[in-house]
C-alpha cells in the first residue's frame, strides 16, 4: 500500500516503456518515489525527471537474472504484455510466454525475495491482467494468455499460507480498453488509468477494477469469490 511517509518506497514497473508504464512512471516520480523501469525494448532510454530513475533491460525467459534488482523493490507492478492478432501457432506460444508465464515467474521470484525480507514493511506485487480474462477481446491468443495469468494469480492469492501473507501483498488489476500502441481505439486514456490505479491501490482490496463496462464490476468479484470457495475446499480436504 502506498503511503505518504518520508521514506518513499521503490517502485518497479515492467513494460515501463509502454503507454501505461510511461504514465505510471510519471505519476510515481511526481509523488517522489524512486522508479526502476524494466523493458525489453531495444530503444535507448534516457533518464529525466519523468522517466524511471534507472532502466533495466530484460527479456521473458530470463526472469531469474533480475533477482538482485528485484531485491531493491518494495512494490513491483507487472505491466508488460503483447497484443498480436496473427493466427500463427507461434503467436499463441509467445502470448502465453509474455502475458502469462513471465509474469508468473516474476511473481514467484518476488515472493521468494519477500519471504527472506527482514523489514516490517510488506512487499507488494500488482499484476495487470485484463477484463479479457473472462470477457471477449476479439483476439484468442490474448484471451487465452490473460485467462491463464488471471487464474494463476487467483490461485496464488487464495492458497497463500499465513507466513507468506505476512510478507507479501498481492493485488490484481483488471483493466478495460485503454488507448495505446497495442490498442489505438481504446476508450480510456493511460493517464486516467494510471491515476485510478494509484488511488485504488491505497485500499485494502485485492481487486483493482478500472473499466467502462459495468459487467466487469459484477463478473470479476463473483469469479474471485467462487475461486476463493474452491480454494477453501482444497485446504479442507487436501
Amino acid at each position: 500500500m502506498i503511503n505518504s511517509t518520508k521514506s518513499k518506497k521503490t517502485i518497479g514497473i515492467t513494460g515501463a516503456s509502454g503507454a501505461l508504464g510511461i504514465e505510471l512512471t510519471k505519476l510515481f516520480r511526481q509523488k517522489g518515489y524512486k522508479v526502476i523501469g524494466f523493458t525489453h525494448s531495444k530503444t535507448n532510454h534516457e533518464i529525466n525527471l519523468e522517466s524511471p530513475n534507472k532502466w533495466i533491460k530484460w527479456k521473458p525467459g530470463k526472469e531469474s537474472s533480475l533477482k538482485k534488482q528485484l531485491e531493491k523493490i518494495d512494490i513491483l507492478i507487472l505491466n508488460h504484455g503483447i497484443y498480436d492478432l496473427s493466427r500463427e501457432n507461434s503467436n499463441y506460444e509467445k502470448s502465453i510466454e509474455i502475458n502469462a508465464l513471465s509474469k508468473f515467474k516474476l511473481l514467484n521470484l518476488f515472493e521468494d525475495i519477500a519471504l527472506t525480507n527482514d523489514s516490517v514493511t510488506k512487499k507488494e506485487v500488482w499484476i495487470n491482467t485484463s477484463e479479457a480474462e473472462i470477457l471477449p477481446a476479439l483476439n484468442p491468443s490474448y484471451e487465452i494468455s490473460k485467462s491463464l495469468i488471471g487464474q494463476l494469480v487467483s490461485f496464488k492469492k487464495n492458497l497463500q499460507d499465513k507466513n507468506t501473507k505476512k510478507k507479501l501483498i498481492i493485488k490484481k488489476i483488471i483493466l478495460g480498453p485503454f488507448k495505446s500502441e497495442l490498442n489505438p481505439i481504446g476508450i480510456m486514456s493511460p493517464k486516467f488509468v494510471s491515476k485510478k490505479i494509484y488511488h485504488l491501490a491505497n485500499s485494502k482490496k485485492y481487486l483493482i477494477i478500472i473499466s467502462p463496462n459495468p459487467l466487469t464490476y459484477l463478473l470479476f468479484p463473483l469469479k474471485e469469490f467462487l475461486n476463493f470457495l474452491y480454494c477453501k475446499i482444497i485446504y479442507k480436504y487436501k
